[in-house]
């Protein structure tokens, strides 16, 4: 199973993470660019930079995601949707 799909736009894509993801799949890493991440559709799904507390996903979170900062999502109870642009 993929840990998510894309849905590639003009200058963004549309990320969905399945309710069904293995929890241990969602490992800390790193982005090769900078994003701009906004939630979408989230229940009880989490953000967490290393280092630091995770916090809530809510529809309209906008995270920005520095370049080879360490970092994960934790699962949630419902489908995770993202928008994600790289700057």
């Amino acid at each position: 199973m993929n840990l998510y799909t894309d849905e590639k736009n003009t200058g963004y894509k549309i990320r969905t993470f399945e309710k069904d993801v293995l929890e241990e799949d969602l490992i800390w890493h790193t982005d090769e660019r900078t994003r701009l991440v906004e939630v979408i559709e989230s229940k009880g799904w989490q953000f967490q930079f290393d280092d630091e507390l995770p916090f809530g996903l809510q529809k309209g979170t906008i995270i920005n995601i520095p370049k080879g900062k360490i970092h994960r999502i934790i699962k949630g109870d419902s489908n995770l949707i993202i928008k994600i642009k790289e700057i």
